[in-house]
């Protein structure tokens, strides 16, 4: 999705919040669409329009982008809560609006079918000063009901803005932080034991698995390429279990002297060639 794709104008402020956060920690990850896709496991055209504010993306959907980029998904649920609730709200409000209009509609037709209706004009005289000095009955507690609704609505929606607007440099430097967080955990260890097994080069830290993994990717998967990449005297940095710049250009080399389809992501194909 462009950078520079502004989002709806009619959007909501606190799906307008949450859409910016998501934008921010797909940015930071530097994932592409299609790795974001893989990754999350829905497409990149569901992710163009959750990104783009033109639909609400599933908690699940929130959850996974916050697992993968290693930020804390409470107040991106908080914001995804409220923002479900803000669009049912607006679009059950008219139906309520349309029933108690309706009511107030029945309540008064009796009064004009007993004025109207023809009768002894002394029983007129007696029940028409009782019509006219107050309301219909029941009218007051809908009225009361639509306006302590609408006051309660108003109040939450100030009460949250105030909020986001305290929360949003936190957050900023929350997502800002992530990495240096994780950088400062000690990383996994792995050692490489390049054997050869049935005919095929192991680095023996994954056990033989030859699972897609592509920029950005972590764990046992990313180690025993790197150790089978080095063995290949391509040098990804360290075994680290990272996939990261470095490994990145180390797999392109490999697929461009294997005659691969030069892709920086280890399929079957480039497992194949790295076992050798």
């Amino acid at each position: 999705m462009p950078r520079s794709r502004t989002l709806p104008a009619e959007l909501d402020p606190i799906a307008r919040q949450l859409v910016m956060r998501l934008r921010r920690l797909k940015d930071h990850s530097e994932l592409t669409m299609r790795q974001l896709a893989v990754k999350t496991g829905y497409s990149a055209k569901s992710w163009e329009r959750y990104l783009g504010g033109a639909s609400l993306p599933p908690r699940e959907a929130v959850e996974a982008l916050a697992r993968i980029t290693g930020t804390d998904p409470v107040p991106l649920l908080a914001l995804h809560e409220i923002t479900a609730d803000s669009r049912d709200g607006r679009r059950a409000r008219p139906a309520a609006q349309q029933q108690n209009e309706q009511r107030e509609r029945e309540q008064e037709q009796p009064a004009s079918a007993t004025t109207s209706h023809p009768g002894p004009p002394a029983a007129a005289t007696a029940h028409t000063p009782l019509r006219a000095t107050g309301p219909a009955p029941g009218r007051f507690p809908h009225i009361a009901l639509t306006a302590g609704i609408a006051a309660l609505a108003v109040a939450l929606s100030a009460a949250l803005l105030l909020m986001l607007r305290l929360d949003d440099e936190a957050g900023r430097a929350a997502v800002t932080a992530a990495p240096r967080t994780a950088a400062a955990s000690p990383p996994p260890s792995y050692t490489c034991r390049i054997t050869r097994v049935d005919g095929r080069w192991s680095a023996g830290v994954n056990k033989g698995r030859n699972t897609e993994i592509v920029y950005g990717a972590t764990g046992a998967d990313v180690a025993e390429a790197q150790c089978l990449l080095r063995r290949a005297g391509i040098s990804p940095g360290g075994i680290d279990g990272m996939f990261g710049p470095l490994t990145l250009r180390a797999v392109k080399t490999f697929q461009q002297r294997a005659g691969l389809t030069v892709d920086g992501m280890l399929g079957p194909r480039s497992w194949k060639a790295l076992r050798g």
